[in-house]
């Protein structure tokens, strides 16, 4: 080593066993397994759960400029910023193009502004927007959004946004010594933006009509087509797939849409949740529906700390010593800690709540839950689905 330095190294081993529960010969009768509670229904509205095909919102976009900053725009290496300035002021009758390489501009801020259209929304209507620095600017406090086209993917315009921006949150100080305080690179412009195209759907040419669940569910999707039916006549809906009940005459069930949409929106329908079992890795977050269950299984569970210490000590030669040379000597000290390995037993049919129980009793933490959680589906043990963001 050229140079001295301390450095403390931690190496954690976790190691997690998951192993099915096998029944041991004997001579004893096994016990039967214990009956998994039945879940109890949810009552939903047909509104609640379920889209009309067809009406949706549409996503905007534009690129703008922030004005007004106090020093807290971007910096002059952020080109596109005093680029976007000298275009706007050329339409303005100021030329400035040739002198855009030395203009040094801190109040303005190059930003993406993006809003969400909503259904049936004409022109001269108002929706909120979002601003987001795409620069290198500290702070969007105090500046204000010049006029700013929003168009969608086909590339037609449907709104304009202006305004003053609104931001939880603020950034003082200097380089050396700064407060932030949330995100203050982001601010929101509420009914910032004007509606300039009619992108509304005329629902009195739809003949037909089909319903999407939020949630594909062959179940709910028969006991919402047997309430409708039940409603508005036998044969009105019929489903389709998991998802998307169809009701094809409009206008013999209910005259029009809009009418049919207030008449069965109130139509209620029992639902049972998916057996789902969500996990974030990057923030150890893990949810876990009620409805989950756990076949027979054993978890064993065991950590491994292994610390290296490295320390540096200068050997000098004795003094007036002519052959002596000064070194540099590494001393290492390794310690090695393993703690008992733990088991948790979960019986056939086991809960979120029993599974959890077992788990605080050895003192797993939640990315430790991650970890099992995704052991015991490889195991084959987890009666639910596991979906990893």
């Amino acid at each position: 080593m050229s140079r001295c330095f301390r450095k403390l190294i931690h190496l954690l081993f976790a190691a997690f066993l998951v192993l099915p529960v096998s029944v041991l010969a004997s001579d004893e009768p096994v016990p039967a397994a214990p009956a998994v509670a039945s879940i109890a229904p949810h009552v939903a509205r047909l509104k609640d759960v379920t889209t009309v095909e067809g009406i949706r919102e549409n996503q905007l976009i534009g690129y703008g400029l922030v004005v007004g900053l106090n020093g807290t725009g971007d910096k002059q290496q952020t080109i596109f910023s005093v680029q976007t300035l000298g275009s706007m002021l050329q339409r303005m009758g100021v030329n400035i193009q040739n002198q855009i390489s030395t203009i040094q501009v801190r109040n303005i801020a190059a930003v993406f502004v993006t809003a969400i259209l909503p259904p049936f929304a004409r022109p001269g209507m108002k929706v909120d927007v979002t601003v987001s620095s795409i620069g290198d600017a500290k702070s969007l406090a105090g500046g204000t959004l010049l006029l700013t086209p929003l168009s969608a993917p086909d590339g037609q315009v449907y709104a304009v946004a202006q305004g003053s921006l609104v931001l939880g949150g603020y950034s003082v100080g200097g380089a050396a010594n700064a407060k932030v305080v949330n995100h203050p690179n982001v601010g929101r412009i509420p009914f910032g933006a004007l509606v300039e195209r009619d992108a509304s759907i005329n629902l009195a040419q739809m003949n037909s009509l089909s319903l999407l669940l939020r949630d594909d569910d062959f179940d709910t999707a028969h006991d919402l087509a047997s309430a409708i039916n039940k409603e508005l006549g036998p044969s009105v809906a019929r489903v389709v797939d998991s998802r998307r009940i169809e009701i094809a005459d409009v206008k013999a069930a209910s005259g029009d849409v809009p009418a049919l949409m207030a008449r069965i929106g109130d139509l209620t329908v029992h639902t049972k949740p998916a057996a789902k079992v969500v996990v974030n890795e990057r923030t150890g977050t893990v949810v876990m529906g009620g409805n989950v269950t756990i076949s027979a299984c054993a978890i064993l569970h065991g950590n491994l700390s292994i610390q290296v210490t490295t320390e540096f000590q200068v050997s000098q030669p004795e003094p007036f010593s002519k052959n002596g040379q000064t070194t540099v000597v590494p001393q290492t000290q390794i310690q090695a800690q393993e703690n008992p390995l733990q088991v948790v037993q979960l019986k056939e049919g086991a809960t979120v709540e029993e599974l959890v129980r077992g788990l605080q009793t050895i003192g797993a933490s939640a990315r430790d839950v991650v970890a099992i959680l995704q052991s015991i589906k490889a195991a084959g043990a987890l009666n639910a689905e596991l979906e990893v963001l």
